[in-house]
């Protein structure tokens, strides 16, 4: 029987440090450069305050992933890259574990659902991934993937439970306090929670006053619910945002977001399809679902906030036509 790459379980459970997330960086540097934060003021006047959005849309494969990608494709073994790595995703993990992949010479199979983004499947294919279809949802997807991953000895890329993941996408939250050290409130949304717990990680080191809220659709609130409980809660996944569609919670992040997240809210389907059209109209950027649900946060939020300096992750871009031309329906 081939040896298998999964990590290990104690491994998964290490929470990353501001350290780790300085030493990500490092790594990240020579590959990917800071991405930009801009205000807008049709945005700050939607809200009624200050917003920043920090922009991963605008990173070679539209979304913050990447980030942990590199990391940890970065620090893998020789043995670990002959062998080759697997990934389940809905688009975005996978096209980062492509994308580091196709950097460091590895071979990457990535598993995604029977009815995956068009979009994302022809990037992570362009990067040379192989991509195999399976399940209707994520988490068939990953059941399968784990089995591959076992049967042919490759290192399997969870694309939660991995600290160096974690500290990899962390480093978007470094950029933002540089880029405004006055920053109150950070808004970031919730799949698996990976961006969530590394922003989190960052404000506590860099200034414990922060306020971090995780977002999440209604349709698929596995996170959420884990979060309220403190325990790990499997829930409906029907969301037709791919970055928020988990089904089965992720054992690390929850254990960071258990700890360290102020809070955490839950929009409609229409709520986060509006902040779409809203980010084309008013910040003129493309944002998918799960990159525009913060705003749509910040806006149910927005009595709240006024008078804060508030940060919104806008974690991706990677949306289909179809789906953007029903978000721009809804103006």
């Amino acid at each position: 029987m081939k040896k298998s790459y999964m990590p290990q379980s104690e491994l998964e459970m290490i929470i990353p440090n501001i350290q780790d997330v300085l030493l990500a960086r490092s790594r990240i540097a020579p590959y990917l450069p800071p991405t930009p934060m801009h205000s807008y003021p049709a945005i700050n006047d939607l809200i009624g305050t200050e917003v920043f959005i920090k922009h991963e849309n605008y990173q070679p494969v539209g979304a913050f992933k990447v980030r942990g990608g590199v990391n940890l494709i970065s620090q893998m073994s020789a043995a670990e890259r002959e062998r080759g790595v697997a990934a389940a995703s809905t688009g975005n993990h996978g096209q980062s574990v492509s994308y580091a992949a196709r950097l460091f010479g590895v071979r990457a199979w990535i598993v995604v659902p029977e009815r995956a983004n068009p979009g994302k499947v022809a990037a992570m294919r362009g990067m040379g991934a192989e991509v195999i279809f399976h399940g209707e949802r994520f988490d068939e997807a990953r059941v399968y993937c784990e089995r591959l991953a076992r049967d042919q000895g490759l290192r399997y890329i969870h694309s939660g439970d991995e600290p160096l993941l974690i500290a990899g996408v962390a480093t978007q939250a470094l950029e933002m306090f540089e880029s405004e050290p006055h920053l109150e409130t950070i808004i970031v949304p919730v799949g698996g929670g990976s961006g969530a717990a590394g922003v989190a990680i960052v404000a506590r080191a860099l200034d414990p006053r922060v306020r971090v809220i995780g977002v999440q659709s209604e349709a698929a609130p596995s996170a959420y619910e884990s979060w309220k409980q403190k325990r790990l809660v499997e829930a409906p996944n029907r969301t037709a945002a791919e970055g928020l569609a988990t089904g089965s919670p992720f054992a690390l992040p929850q254990k960071i977001l258990w700890e360290m997240l102020d809070d955490f809210i839950l929009l409609s389907e229409e709520e986060i399809l509006r902040a779409m059209a809203w980010m084309v109209e008013r910040a003129h950027t493309l944002a998918e679902a799960a990159g525009a649900a913060p705003l749509a946060a910040a806006y149910r939020m927005r009595d709240e906030v006024a008078g804060k300096k508030v940060g919104l992750v806008c974690s991706g871009g990677n949306t289909s036509i179809e789906q953007l031309q029903h978000a721009l329906s809804l103006l």
